[in-house]
C-alpha cells in the first residue's frame, strides 16, 4: 500500500452531474439482484431483447428420439448458432463440450417419461447446477393436472433458491392431453408461473388471443417450438410469436430434425433478432440450404 503522504487528494467527484439511471432491458426485471440479470443478459440478445433457445432435453422423458440419437454429431454443430441450450445434466457432462461458452438452461426437474402419466417431479441439486455454472434452471409446471401442487411448490423452491444464489428461474407449463392450448389456459399458466417466483417463462403459442398471454405476464416468455412443422410453418410460428409480444423461442424437433438444422437455426435467427418475415426467412433458410455463404 502507499504511504499517506503518497496520496493525491480525490478530486473528480462529479458534483452536480447526476448518476445514471438505466432500465433494464427485460421487462419486469428491473429490481432483480445483479447476477440473475448478469445471466439474463447472456441468455438474452440486449440489442434485439430477444433470445433463441436450442432445446434437446427431450430425452430425459423420451430417450433417443429421432434427431437425438447422437448428441455429439446432431446437436454440437448447431450450438455456435443458439443464444442458449436447453438440456439435462446427463448431456451436458456427457456430449457438450465446455469451451462452448453458451449459457445453459438446465432442466431442473424430472419424475416420468412418456411410458407413464405425468407424476409428482423431484428437483435435482441445486449446488450441482451451481458447479454446471447453469445460467437459468426449468422447471415443469402442471397447471391444472393432477400435480399441479407439487409441480407449484417445485417451482417456489427453485425460485428461492435462485433468488439466494443468483439463479433465473424458468416456468416451463406443461399441458397434459386434457387440457386447452388456448388463450385463457395459457395466460393462466403463464401468470401463474411468475406469480410463484419464475423469472421468465416457456409456454406454448395459441393462434388466437396470444397477445393477450404476453401482455398479461409481468415477466419475459419464450415460446416451444412443439411438433416438427413444416419449416416454413415453423418460421411463421416464431414471427407470429414474437410480433405478439414474446421476448424468444426455445426450439428443438424443428430445428434438429428439419432438412438443414444449420440453415434452420439462421433463418429462426433471422425472425428472432431481425424481424425478416417468414417468406424472408424461408428464403434464407433456402439460400443457406443451398451452400450460400450468406448469412
Amino acid at each position: 500500500m502507499p504511504d499517506s503522504d503518497e496520496n493525491k487528494d480525490a478530486a473528480s467527484y462529479g458534483i452536480g452531474v447526476p448518476a445514471p439511471r438505466k432500465a433494464f432491458f427485460l421487462k419486469g426485471l428491473d429490481h432483480m439482484d445483479w447476477g440473475i440479470k448478469d445471466r439474463m443478459s447472456r441468455i438474452f440478445d440486449s440489442r434485439s431483447g430477444h433470445t433463441v433457445m436450442l432445446a434437446f432435453d427431450h430425452g430425459y422423458i423420451m430417450g433417443p428420439t429421432s434427431g437425438l440419437e447422437r448428441i455429439d454429431l446432431s446437436i454440437v454443430p448447431l450450438v455456435p448458432y443458439a443464444d442458449c441450450l436447453m438440456c439435462s445434466r446427463g448431456v451436458l457432462r456427457s456430449c457438450i463440450p465446455p469451451d462452448v461458452n453458451k449459457p445453459i438452461s438446465l432442466r431442473f426437474s424430472a419424475g416420468t417419461t412418456v411410458l407413464n402419466e405425468l407424476n409428482d417431479e423431484c428437483l435435482l441439486d441445486i449446488e450441482d447446477a451451481i458447479r454446471l455454472n447453469a445460467s437459468a434452471l426449468a422447471i415443469m409446471v402442471s397447471i391444472g393436472g393432477q400435480y399441479e401442487a407439487k409441480t407449484v411448490a417445485n417451482l417456489v423452491r427453485t425460485a428461492d433458491w435462485g433468488a439466494r444464489y443468483g439463479l433465473p428461474t424458468l416456468g416451463v407449463t406443461a399441458v397434459g392431453k386434457e387440457l386447452t392450448r388456448d388463450a385463457r389456459y395459457l395466460g393462466l399458466a403463464s401468470r401463474v408461473c411468475a406469480e410463484n417466483g419464475a423469472t421468465f417463462v416457456k409456454t406454448y403459442y395459441c393462434d388466437s388471443g396470444f397477445e393477450t398471454v404476453t401482455a398479461a405476464c409481468p415477466v419475459p416468455i419464450v415460446i416451444a417450438g412443439g411438433k416438427k412443422l413444416p419449416e416454413r410453418d415453423a418460421l411463421e410460428l416464431a414471427y407470429r410469436a414474437i410480433d405478439q409480444g414474446a421476448a424468444g423461442v426455445d426450439m428443438g424437433r424443428n430445428v434438429f430434425q428439419a432438412a438443414d438444422p444449420i440453415a434452420m437455426l439462421k433463418a429462426v435467427r433471422g425472425v428472432v433478432h431481425d424481424r425478416l418475415t417468414p417468406d424472408q426467412a424461408y428464403d434464407l433458410y433456402r439460400d443457406q440450404q443451398s451452400g450460400s455463404p450468406s448469412e
